[in-house]
């Protein structure tokens, strides 16, 4: 038997979480030719996670009963007949969109049609002790990574990876600035990778703790946006060579911190739209982008192809992403929604999923 959150509405998580137990989980007979049964170890939560449970946005409407979020990292329990990848015993992670890998390959890049039918939203997520997977819905876990560390990866680290390896000859680099904005999974994902890159990483922050933290991961200058909230990146631009701007811009913030990405990008600059977490604001034009001679680069997460390549990274240069200080068990997943939606957190939020002796 299992355990697991499902959405029961779309009325706000505190409304639509409901927790179960003694869930039945398929026996390995029962499994579909490409479906795996994983025993999850850990989850993470995303800012989507929010949205999703919410009154229908940007995600769009689920067809509930789901079970929610898509960050997770377990082990293999049993296959079904067809399946080539994986064997019972394999340590995997899950992949945001299952579904779009089946259908158009493992290099295929989702658009906001997919949305809808990713995990946790229109496939049933981690938040759950055991469930069964497609195939296409798991990749390899790092083998140098912990349960924790390895949760985090699904959505924002692949994120990450896309935002500075996704673009083909522009990858980051010695020589590459990068400007991060605030301490969230995705800013931190960036300046770890981009730190093992061997690039340069400037990051904006709110208080002098989550600087000194920055520091310490290897941002090589702060800033303070709450103490510039009008010119944070044009002050951010000064600390490049000559005060060039920024070759890459990862925005987190939408519309409140675009016009302040589009001041720190250089000429011919990247600037990655990959979030919407900021304050509501007016929308920023595209027209705008033509008087920053920059490109303007937004995508949804990444291929199940460079899920892989960010695997074999991780492995190769020993990143250990940074979770959290405080670490919630499955039971506990709605006091992490709450941490989340009240910002109280550094980098990701993880879930444990602890197995009593009546799970195993």
């Amino acid at each position: 038997m299992a355990r697991q959150w499902i959405l029961s509405n779309q009325d706000g998580f505190e409304t639509a979480l409901e927790y179960q137990q003694n869930v039945r989980v398929p026996l390995a007979n029962e499994l579909g030719p490409n479906e795996v049964l994983v025993k999850i170890h850990a989850a993470s939560l995303n800012y989507r996670e929010l949205v999703i449970a919410g009154p229908v946005g940007i995600n769009g409407p689920i067809t509930p009963p789901i079970v929610p979020a898509c960050d997770g990292a377990g082990i293999v329990e049993a296959v079904g007949k067809s399946v080539q990848e994986f064997r019972p015993g394999d340590r995997v992670v899950m992949h945001l969109a299952p579904l779009l890998a089946e259908t158009s390959g493992d290099d295929a890049f989702a658009s906001v049609a997919d949305v809808p039918r990713m995990l946790g939203q229109g496939t049933d997520g981690t938040l759950r002790s055991k469930g069964v997977f497609s195939e296409k819905a798991l990749v390899h876990a790092p083998a140098s990574l912990d349960w924790l560390p390895a949760a985090t990866l699904t959505c924002t680290w692949l994120t990450a990876w896309n935002a500075l390896f996704g673009l083909k000859t522009r990858e980051a680099g010695p020589g590459t600035w990068v400007l991060v904005q605030g301490t969230g999974g995705v800013s931190i994902a960036v300046l770890q990778l981009a730190v093992a890159a061997g690039a340069t990483v400037v990051a904006t922050t709110s208080t002098q703790d989550k600087a000194d933290r920055l520091k310490k991961l290897g941002a090589t200058h702060t800033i303070n946006y709450r103490s510039d909230p009008e010119d944070w990146g044009q002050k951010a631009r000064q600390l490049t060579p000559e005060g060039r701007g920024f070759d890459i811009v990862v925005d987190v913030g939408g519309n409140q911190t675009l016009p302040q990405s589009l001041a720190a990008v250089r000429v011919d600059g990247i600037v990655t739209v990959v979030g919407g977490v900021g304050e509501s604001a007016n929308a920023v034009p595209l027209f705008s982008v033509l008087f920053h001679a920059c490109m303007v680069r937004g995508f949804l997460g990444g291929s199940r192809s460079q899920f892989q390549e960010l695997v074999r990274y991780i492995d190769a240069n020993g990143i250990v992403p940074v979770v959290d200080d405080v670490v919630f068990e499955l039971s506990e997943a709605k006091d992490a929604y709450r941490r989340l939606k009240e910002k109280k957190h550094f980098s990701k939020i993880v879930i444990r999923v602890d197995h009593p002796d009546s799970e195993i």
